[in-house]
């Protein structure tokens, strides 16, 4: 537990009072685990990584069983306990700051719990935390660790982003991706990438768009113009030879695009990184 001295540190500092850790540890097998809560003035995150148990809120009784994450956020009474007899093990973490409403609210959309499977990079982001809390009490570590709680959530929020939406189950993103960098040089339409996935065009592009937040056409955009900046950075090809590398064999066009989407020209890109 993150001693008073340090919270006091850690809510005014700068670069931690929008959010940082107040507790956290891991309990493997907990056999007989139970807790309940009838004030909780802080964010909670459970991360059940074998087992089973039972989280309870005034309005939902949830079973949780391995790879399932349960976020309680505050001034809400709870009660979970193990399953006696697949008692469960899990991380979690306590925190609190100016912005954790709004973390909580990324990675959770307003639910309690998430189905995210394991995960070893959320595994480890809950050991490196849980290391910190052993390393002493140093302020500098404890800035970082509020850097490391903002790693374990927003990872959080970008693997629920592609596995809990209905799109998650319908559409193989990594696939879509793989086809569009295969056509890197060439051209996607919306009907083409819809049938790859075996889906209307506008049930492809609404579920797509809920998992990237972009466009299926616009996201293929970004991926050519962060191509372009590859090209741009490692070679000395001319802006017409780069924007035909991207599948524009119209250099001007291709320039003014690259502007709206990287806020500079290629020229001045390419002047920048070598400045």
């Amino acid at each position: 537990m993150t001693p008073i001295f340090l919270l006091d540190f850690l809510a005014t500092h700068p670069l931690s009072r929008d959010l940082f850790p107040l507790a956290v540890g891991y309990y493997p097998t907990a056999a007989g685990h139970s807790m309940s809560r009838v004030r909780h003035d802080s964010y909670l995150m459970l991360y059940c990584t074998a087992g089973q148990g039972v989280v309870e809120t005034e309005d939902h009784e949830i079973n949780i069983g391995s790879g399932d994450i349960v976020l309680l956020p505050r001034d809400v009474p709870h009660r979970y306990r193990a399953s006696e007899s697949q008692p469960w093990s899990i991380y979690w973490i306590h925190y609190d700051g100016d912005r954790a409403e709004e973390y909580t609210n990324l990675v959770g959309e307003n639910r309690l719990q998430l189905d995210l499977g394991l995960q070893p990079r959320v595994i480890a982001d809950f050991d490196a935390l849980f290391t910190l809390q052993r390393a002493g009490f140093s302020e500098l570590r404890f800035i970082h660790g509020s850097s490391q709680l903002k790693q374990l959530l927003t990872g959080v929020a970008t693997m629920a982003a592609r596995y809990q939406t209905p799109a998650a189950q319908e559409i193989d993103l990594d696939q879509i991706q793989e086809l569009m960098h295969m056509r890197i040089e060439s051209q996607l339409d919306l009907t083409e990438l819809a049938t790859n996935a075996q889906l209307s065009k506008y049930h492809f592009a609404r579920r797509f768009k809920q998992m990237t937040g972009h466009s299926p056409i616009q996201h293929f955009i970004h991926l050519k113009m962060e191509f372009a900046c590859r090209l741009l950075d490692a070679t000395q090809d001319s802006v017409k030879h780069v924007a035909a590398a991207v599948g524009y064999q119209d250099p001007y066009y291709f320039s003014r695009l690259f502007k709206q989407i990287i806020g500079v020209s290629p020229r001045e890109y390419r002047r920048l990184q070598h400045a």
